[in-house]
């Protein structure tokens, strides 16, 4: 049985509290190791990072937005500020990336507005 911190038994939804702290710690970890992962280009870390991300996201369906208290806000509203400053990162290097390789190839970027677009799209 799950003792409180002052001895009593713990209810239910603090047990499920506890484990949405684990869970959501968990996450912070694997968006930490990701961003190292961005940071050095670490294929494979990225790979794993995406499958325990997913995998964590599984357990976080199961959750009772009840269970949801002050100190799991917090780590929810980390975890989010992680995971946009991963996929702003991930857009970065996609961008480097397809610039590179546009320059190789001597392609034009496709999709790319031209300096008239806001002209021509203003008289529509």
């Amino acid at each position: 049985m799950t003792r409180r911190a002052g001895g009593g038994p713990a209810s239910a939804a603090d047990a499920g509290g506890t484990e949405l702290r684990e869970i959501l710690r968990q996450m912070l970890a694997v968006l930490e190791g990701e961003r190292q992962a961005l940071a050095g280009l670490d294929l494979d870390a990225i790979i794993g990072a995406t499958r325990d991300k997913d995998r964590l996201c599984g357990s976080l369906d199961a959750v009772d937005a009840a269970e949801i208290d002050d100190e799991c806000r917090s780590l929810l509203e980390a975890a989010r500020r992680l995971n946009e400053i991963n996929r702003q990162v991930r857009n970065i290097i996609a961008a480097n990336v397809a610039t590179r390789l546009n320059m190789l190839t001597g392609a034009p970027q496709l999709y790319r507005a031209g300096a008239n677009y806001a002209l021509v799209a203003g008289r529509a």
